[in-house]
């Protein structure tokens, strides 16, 4: 056997592994009835194989104290701060789980001809203040039919030199999320609800969200996923047009405009308190599931 295709094997190896290791973070057992995907591949249905042979039965749940709130040199993505120590504060500055009074959502349908479409009329976007310091937009990408859309809350340091939505930490551990469900990052379409960083990797203000979002809508009208991910409050909080936060809205189906929609933890959140992976995987079980029950 030629010295290249033993490398290939060895890095499949480590691919395996890293995924199994995951797994086992998040305490899953069982790992059948993963999302259909019509692009399944090889590595991904060895990995599945694997893990279900070799995962230990999840550890019990014991209460801990709460994780330390965060500081200014722990943030490696873009996350509102905290007035509790565990809540993911969104939009409306408040952890209070109130919808916002008088405010209904668009019923949208789709005008636009592709994706392509909506990012040139995007164009070197001066709209809001957050151009000012931006490198690229970060316009979001994956299956213009995608099933299910993840929506986060705004590009972070590698995402802004890139170009490309959830490339740094935080993107990795979604990747190895999208594969927990059977799926691969190009199945899904990822974006956020606003396209430029924010300075410093402080929360989207609401004149941001509210001039980018419609670009946001318009790629979910044209999209029309049968699921959307929100990851974290302010991705929650600009869809559901809502004041509740994702630490009490967590594993509550939801609707858009008639799609399904499941909030969770932004996987930087997860990446700062790894306990709450357990519960984020809860929630996708509940995707995973959803989507299977529907006809291909």
């Amino acid at each position: 056997m030629s010295k290249e295709i033993l490398e290939q094997f060895a890095a499949v190896a480590r691919q395996i592994e890293e995924q199994l290791k995951f797994y086992r973070e998040i305490g899953v057992v069982d790992i059948g009835g993963a999302a259909r995907s019509r692009k399944k591949t090889a590595v991904a249905d060895s990995a599945i194989e694997q893990a279900r042979d070799v995962l230990p039965p999840p550890a019990p749940l014991t209460k801990t104290a709460p994780p330390p709130a965060e500081t200014s040199s722990q943030k490696e993505y873009a996350m509102p701060g905290k007035k509790e120590q565990v809540e993911q504060v969104g939009l409306f500055g408040d952890v209070a789980p109130s919808t916002a009074e008088g405010v209904t959502l668009p019923a949208l349908q789709s005008q636009d001809a592709s994706l392509e479409a909506i990012r040139e009329d995007v164009g070197e976007c001066t709209r809001c203040k957050l151009h000012e310091r931006r490198t690229n937009i970060v316009f979001g990408e994956g299956n213009p039919q995608a099933r299910i859309v993840f929506v986060g809350e705004g590009p972070g340091a590698d995402e802004d030199l890139t170009g490309r939505p959830f490339v740094g930490r935080a993107g990795q551990l979604l990747d190895k999320i999208i594969a927990a469900i059977g799926l691969r990052r190009e199945d899904v379409y990822i974006a956020n609800i606003v396209m430029c960083r924010p300075p410093g990797n402080r929360a989207p203000e609401r004149d941001e969200v509210a001039t980018c979002e419609p670009f946001l809508f318009r790629k979910l009208a044209l999209i029309r996923p049968q699921v959307i991910v929100a990851l974290g409050s302010p991705a929650f909080q600009c869809l559901l047009k809502t004041r509740e936060t994702i630490t009490r809205s967590r594993g509550e189906w939801r609707e858009w405009n008639g799609i399904k929609v499941m909030p969770t933890f932004h996987p930087a959140y997860l990446l700062r308190v790894p306990a709450k992976k357990r519960e984020a995987w809860e929630d996708m079980k509940k995707v995973r599931d959803y989507l299977n029950s529907l006809p291909d």
